[in-house]
């Protein structure tokens, strides 16, 4: 097939390359003149300009958004009066699924398809492919699917589900058509709350294992001062790197995020290279307001997005807040950092 693709970024660019690898032909376009023409080298066709991009796809075209969700609206504005009957949109960023809704709602009129891919690979999908969320019409899904099977990792090496072989679909192939439109991204918010509470869970285990030298370190005796009970109970020096390594093999926590936390630890113990400040691109919020609305308890994965507010100085004025009344009530002074 004849893919045209717009954003050339981390993922949009190597997505090419894969469907490339695959027999498909691409026609490429980014802000970015150099992302266009690293991929042409390579045997895209490079388009300059939006106009240039439309008129070297076929019809009926299809054209898959790799942008952030906060520019895909004005992305599709842009588009839509290039754009003939049965043109496909697909939208493979992280949008809010409430908006994929809209848009299918805004373009059906116009005989313009719209798809909602949520995708997961990272900078890794390259070589091991894409796992992609998919909603929309059905008939527009199954148009697509050579697309979708190219970019898909395929079954690999994991072993079958247990009497998966009486099933019938594309889920062991690494991709699905969730539902109607906004089910891929519904989805994929989903497993990016997930993601945020895997993360979490993973970074505090490990940060206890760090601290599990505590009965080393000299404490201050003073009335601002917990005591350390019983020092003699936490006298390890641990080796993180090492027990991420052990746990990767033959763990029931092994997971690709434990593999990615075995890399970083074994690359740079103290992970100097960090701040600690971390981000979310809004799918953590968005699984969060669903829970809410849908009544579904969610209090890891809230806890999780908090965590990242924090790491993030968010909570610098209520905690400043907790120490002001603190000195209020009993004349408590403030500590300096780190004591």
């Amino acid at each position: 097939m004849q893919l045209g693709m717009i954003g050339l970024g981390r993922m949009g660019a190597n997505m090419v390359r894969r469907l490339q690898k695959a027999g498909h032909k691409c026609v490429v376009f980014d802000r970015s003149a150099e992302a266009v023409k690293q991929l042409a080298a390579e045997g895209a066709t490079g388009a300059a300009s939006l106009d240039d991009f439309i008129t070297r796809l076929e019809k009926p075209r299809a054209i898959w958004l790799m942008v952030p969700a906060a520019v895909v609206d004005a992305t599709i504005a842009e588009l839509v009066p290039k754009l003939a009957k049965d043109d496909i949109l697909i939208d493979g960023g992280n949008s809010y699924y409430i908006d994929d809704i809209r848009r299918a709602k805004e373009l059906a009129p116009k005989n313009i398809h719209y798809v909602d891919v949520g995708t997961s690979g990272g900078v890794w999908g390259l070589e091991r492919g894409y796992c992609q969320m998919i909603g929309g019409e059905t008939s527009t899904v199954q148009r697509l699917d050579p697309i979708f099977k190219a970019l898909a990792p395929g079954p690999g090496d994991i072993p079958r589900t247990p009497g998966r072989e009486k099933a019938s679909g594309t889920s062991e192939e690494g991709y699905l058509q969730c539902g109607p439109s906004g089910a891929g991204h519904f989805v994929k918010m989903v497993h990016n709350g997930i993601e945020y509470g895997l993360m979490a869970a993973y970074a505090e285990g490990l940060n206890i294992l760090k601290h599990a030298n505590a009965g080393h370190a000299k404490r201050e005796v003073d009335a601002e001062t917990t005591p350390l009970r019983d020092p003699e109970h936490y006298q390890y020096d641990l080796n993180l790197a090492d027990i991420a390594e052990v746990w990767r093999r033959g763990s029931v926590i092994a997971s690709w995020l434990l593999d990615l936390t075995a890399i970083s630890l074994f690359e740079q113990p103290a992970l100097d290279r960090y701040s600690g400040r971390v981000s979310d691109s809004g799918e953590g919020r968005w699984t969060i307001l669903a829970a809410i609305e849908s009544t579904a308890p969610a209090p890891v994965l809230t806890a999780a997005l908090y965590e990242r507010f924090t790491s993030r100085g968010e909570s610098d004025f209520a905690d400043k807040l907790l120490s002001a009344m603190r000195f209020q009530f009993g004349g408590h002074v403030e500590k300096k950092s780190g004591h």
